[in-house]
């Protein structure tokens, strides 16, 4: 099942992303179950938060892959969404 995982950094975070973005992409290839992701960019083009789509059997191992990322570890996100998604297109 897919699940998006929305999340929104904290307000000037962007350090912590930086710092922690080479943990963060290892915990992706590690964990296998990433389909799609990337950041959201602010009007600047800077990082600002991140869209992340899981294919897990439940909102449960979202919720734990959500919590086990390098980002949420280091305190990055100021609120994270997990909700569950259908692809349609692409």
């Amino acid at each position: 099942m897919l699940f998006a995982l929305i999340c929104q950094d904290k307000s000037g975070a962007l350090e912590i992303r930086k710092a922690n973005r080479d943990a963060h992409l290892a915990y992706i290839s590690e964990t296998g179950v990433v389909t799609q992701a990337g950041p959201f960019l602010d009007d600047a083009g800077e990082m600002c938060g991140s869209l992340v789509v899981l294919d897990v059997k439940d909102k449960a191992a979202a919720e734990d892959w959500a919590a086990h990322d390098p980002y949420a570890k280091a305190g990055l996100f100021e609120k994270v969404t997990v909700q569950a998604w259908k692809k349609v297109v692409g």
